[in-house]
């Protein structure tokens, strides 16, 4: 048995490994560079003595004593997390203003009630948000005008901090009298992918996603691009088209009866929003409090 600690930035990294499902992905989830990881993880078993990845050429995973150790592993993570917090707020830093940058999905429909709660305990606390799509969230932190993002997309850049905290299904829609509104079987993606849809801007979350769950098909191009959720439900509910957006977007709508959700198979329109921040392993403070707001389960109507 080793004597040593393990290195916790490479722990960090096993545990991502372990959740995004290969190394060049745990990698980036922590923003360490594909080399550097390869030695981190390498280093780490021979200090614990175990393999802990099955390297292959078509990526690194689990080997079983890996997997047995996950638990433990993210157990420890957890435990540092708590403890780097704890020492922040020992250490009395400033709490009084907090940035947020939020892409339009959710800064409509979940930072409300994240808000809303993370002031229950912070009534003094300031908050700046900033509403833009994903792409420009990304660029915010990076210029260190916000503290923490949330984004829906799954591309976020290297070098950037990211966690799942929450998750999202997205939903075809159309109008009443559009011919799918009829239908009685659930659309086969391909049509989906044949259709002219009216979408969101390039560089939303929304779009970003969308785009992901067709990229095995050649799609049509968009009968219109619009650059909120709002314009698209409006656009067809006028008839434009259907659309897929986030069933935030559309619930009030399909209970009114102005749209219609169409089922669809043989696609997966599910995606996690992620909050994405620069710098140090943990949030602390009032971001670090936003996070864990976030993944505490607020959603709305539900």
């Amino acid at each position: 048995m080793t004597t040593r600690w393990p290195d916790l930035a490479a722990l960090e990294l096993f545990v991502a490994v372990a959740r995004e499902g290969s190394l060049s992905a745990g990698a980036r989830a922590v923003g360490m560079a594909q080399p550097n990881a390869s030695r981190a993880m390498a280093r780490l078993e021979r200090e614990m003595g175990i393999p802990l990845l099955d390297r292959r050429t078509s990526g690194a995973q689990l080997t079983g004593t890996g997997a047995k150790l996950l638990m433990e592993a993210a157990a420890v993570m957890d435990a540092t997390r708590a403890l780097l917090l704890s020492a922040v707020r020992l250490g009395e830093v400033k709490r009084g203003q907090l940035s947020v940058g939020a892409s339009r999905t959710v800064a409509e429909y979940l930072m409300p009630g994240w808000l809303t709660t993370l002031k229950v305990n912070a009534a003094d606390l300031a908050i700046n948000l900033v509403v833009d799509n994903s792409r420009h969230v990304f660029d915010e932190i990076n210029h260190g005008s916000i503290d923490v993002g949330f984004v829906e997309t799954p591309n976020v850049p290297t070098g950037l901090r990211r966690m799942v905290v929450a998750s999202d299904r997205l939903a075809v829609v159309v109008a009443p009298k559009h011919p799918w509104a009829q239908r009685k079987i659930p659309l086969a993606a391909a049509d989906l992918a044949s259709a002219a849809l009216v979408v969101r801007e390039p560089g939303s979350g929304t779009r970003t996603a969308l785009d992901a769950a067709l990229r095995e098909y050649t799609q049509l191009k968009p009968a219109m691009e619009l650059g909120s959720n709002a314009a698209v439900c409006l656009a067809v509910a006028a008839g434009a088209g259907a659309a897929v957006l986030s069933e935030f977007a559309v619930r009030a709508q399909v209970e009114r009866g102005e749209l219609v959700e169409v089922p669809v198979t043989g696609v997966a329109l599910t995606r996690r929003i992620r909050a994405v921040w620069k710098g140090a392993p943990t949030l602390a403070g009032p971001a670090g409090e936003l996070v864990n707001v976030a993944r505490a389960g607020y959603h709305p109507g539900r």
